[in-house]
């Protein structure tokens, strides 16, 4: 016998429960929207650097369509990161503005790299790469020097490179220096594409003091073992990017353009440095390919390393560190190549 439709057995209960969900929801959004009002209130300082890479990516990155650049730099875009002024130029680089077509009697160096070549944390013309330029085109030089800065934030060996094969070498440099940084063994990065990813300031903050967290009390890798394990063996990128410097260094003869590797130190520990495997694993690989290479470490190893930082929370190299850096280089370059640099 059919008595019609089945009710729910406790209708009020089916109410309680649905009230409740859509107090969690309410409660759940109200505390997201009050952490996001903290976050960009009080947090954001425009000295925390998780905060400041993720809108350094959000405002002046697009993805490429280079084959395996993944990001560059939008050209013509402007921002505030980390307390300094960055301006993008018509290249898509930080730097003044160029004409593609190399000056008469000038010298071209393009100086690849990451986000220490970029010059986080410092104004442009504290960047190695504006450093040098000026000490090259001091009185005394008998041609005019131009150093171009193509580095960019979380850029990897294999973007740099890519970024040289497909661009740079229009540009008719002279010399290439490709500026090394530990972190350039890593994996080429993948931009997170979620609504949360790409506009909640808390998310980011969160996401940063959840890492920080798991670092220290729950067992993830510290920043000494993380660097290491980028240069295990049999680690993938660290292989690529071995590769993509041969591959750097056969363009360079081919095209007769000068190359030098300049290493860069991690500034966090300079005495008893934690990293000289990785080192000698970059002069190894310079020597096998007949390359210039330079270790910055000497020239900041007698400075206390937070005399060094663009921060106390951000270990980037300082207008200090780059003098140092770029005095270094300007003599490893007038040595490695003196028919160019000493006339």
């Amino acid at each position: 016998m059919n008595d019609g439709p089945s009710r729910p057995a406790n209708p009020g209960l089916l109410v309680r429960v649905l009230g409740t969900v859509f107090s969690i929801a309410i409660g759940t959004i109200a505390a997201g929207l009050l952490a996001e009002i903290f976050t960009r209130a009080v947090i954001d300082d425009g000295m925390h650097f998780d905060l400041e890479m993720w809108k350094y990516a959000k405002e002046i990155k697009r993805e490429s369509a280079v084959p395996g650049l993944g990001h560059e730099h939008r050209p013509g875009t402007a921002g505030h990161f980390m307390g300094v002024p960055v301006s993008i130029n018509a290249m898509g680089l930080r730097d003044h503005e160029y004409s593609a077509a190399k000056p008469p009697g000038a010298i071209r160096i393009i100086m690849l790299g990451d986000s220490v070549t970029f010059g986080w944390g410092v104004p442009v013309e504290d960047t190695t790469s504006k450093m040098l330029e000026r000490r090259l085109n001091d009185p005394g030089a008998g041609r005019r020097f131009e150093v171009i800065n193509a580095g960019v934030g979380n850029y990897n060996t294999l973007q740099e490179v890519a970024f040289f094969l497909n661009r740079g070498l229009e540009l008719k440099p002279d010399i290439v220096v490709l500026n090394y940084f530990i972190n350039d063994a890593e994996p080429t990065p993948l931009r997170k594409q979620s609504m949360l990813a790409e506009r909640s300031y808390a998310a980011v903050t969160g996401l940063s003091a959840f890492d920080t967290l798991s670092r220290s009390y729950f067992g993830k890798a510290d920043w000494r073992e993380y660097y290491s394990n980028l240069y295990r063996p049999d680690a993938t990128a660290w292989l690529a990017a071995q590769q993509a410097i041969r591959d750097l260094a056969k363009a360079c003869r081919e095209q007769g353009i000068k190359l030098m590797i300049v290493n860069y130190p991690e500034l966090h520990v300079l005495k008893d440095y934690p990293f000289t495997a990785v080192s000698q694993a970059m002069r190894d690989l310079a020597t096998s390919e007949k390359v210039p290479f330079l270790d910055l470490l000497p020239s900041v190893a007698d400075q206390k390393p937070e005399s060094l930082w663009v921060s106390p929370t951000d270990a980037h190299p300082n207008a200090t560190a780059n003098a140092r850096f770029s005095d270094t280089l300007v003599a490893a370059l007038r040595r490695s190549f003196p028919d160019l640099l000493n006339r």
